[in-house]
């Protein structure tokens, strides 16, 4: 019996669970080193001879890819064939725009839809990022608020995952698990509270996993980050940046980087108030940070 469309709902290093074309879920080991299976990967896999486990052992084509540099400078994929990636920041821990502009540039760059949610609005301090949220709201992006503890706003929330596959990413503490949680309607997913003393979120989700949604879609729950950049090419970060690219058509120079370059008009935007001068600020840091990689000098 050969499986050839079993889809990866749980990624335990290189172990798997996998939803069978039957409903049925089953435990899997990959075979040979060479297969990287992650969440959202449609795969072949046949059962194992005297074992509860199965076998994978051919990944399918991926419509799309989560991407990042690992610590060795080899591109590392978090999931794949998504719908939809959703950024979640929050009134606590400190949020890192930054962090969230490097998600959108991937999900702009593997060509899926993208959306903000800022969590804990409940927190009086939340107020006081009304002004980022609404920047991103202006170049195209939804930009959610809701309280996964009160449940304020989670139901815009649900309407948002309805249909196909999304992640959602951020930095740890934010409340990804809390509002998947609310989202499921359990407590399936294991929480933990934001560090007293650094301030930084403790990681709660060990591994990456797709939940069914009561309300349609699923989800892929992955693992917090405290920093974050896509594996790209210094000359695909534009690209990332939907405003900037736009402008940028007006550009003298076909190949304007947009930094000291002359009848540049990104930067005639960025002066004018059309493209905000943080998200200009992320665009130039994460260019610096992708040619530091290419480079090896990170």
């Amino acid at each position: 019996m050969i499986e050839r469309d079993a889809l990866v709902v749980a990624t335990y290093s290189r172990r798997m669970q996998l939803l069978l074309s039957d409903g049925g879920r089953v435990d899997a080991r990959i075979k040979g080193k060479r297969l990287k299976p992650v969440c959202g990967d449609h795969v072949e896999a046949q059962p194992i001879p005297g074992e509860p486990d199965w076998l994978i052992t051919a990944i399918g084509e991926r419509r799309n890819q989560l991407t990042r540099p690992n610590l060795r400078g080899k591109v590392e994929v978090l999931a794949a064939n998504i719908d939809r990636l959703i950024v979640m920041a929050a009134a606590t821990p400190e949020p890192e725009w930054s962090i969230v502009d490097r998600y959108l540039c991937a999900a702009e760059l593997i060509d899926t839809d993208a959306a903000v949610v800022f969590n804990k609005i409940d927190i009086p301090a939340a107020d006081a990022f009304e002004e980022v949220l609404d920047e991103y709201a202006r170049i195209g992006y939804p930009a959610l608020r809701c309280s996964a503890k009160t449940g304020h706003k989670v139901d815009a929330v649900a309407a948002l995952l309805r249909d196909g596959v999304s992640i959602i990413v951020g930095q740890s503490g934010v409340g990804k698990s809390s509002l998947i949680n609310r989202l499921l309607k359990d407590d399936r997913q294991r929480v933990a509270a934001v560090s007293d003393k650094s301030g930084e979120g403790r990681h709660t989700t060990v591994s990456s996993v797709m939940l069914q949604l009561p309300e349609g879609g699923a989800v892929i729950d992955s693992p917090g980050v405290r920093d974050y950049a896509p594996a790209l090419e210094p000359d695909e970060v534009v690209a990332g940046y939907r405003e900037i690219a736009a402008a940028a058509r007006d550009c003298r120079f076909a190949n304007c980087r947009h930094l000291r370059e002359p009848g540049c008009a990104v930067k005639a935007a960025v002066d004018d108030g059309t493209i905000s001068k943080r998200r200009y600020d992320s665009y130039r840091h994460l260019l610096a940070l992708t040619t530091k990689l290419m480079s090896g000098q990170y």
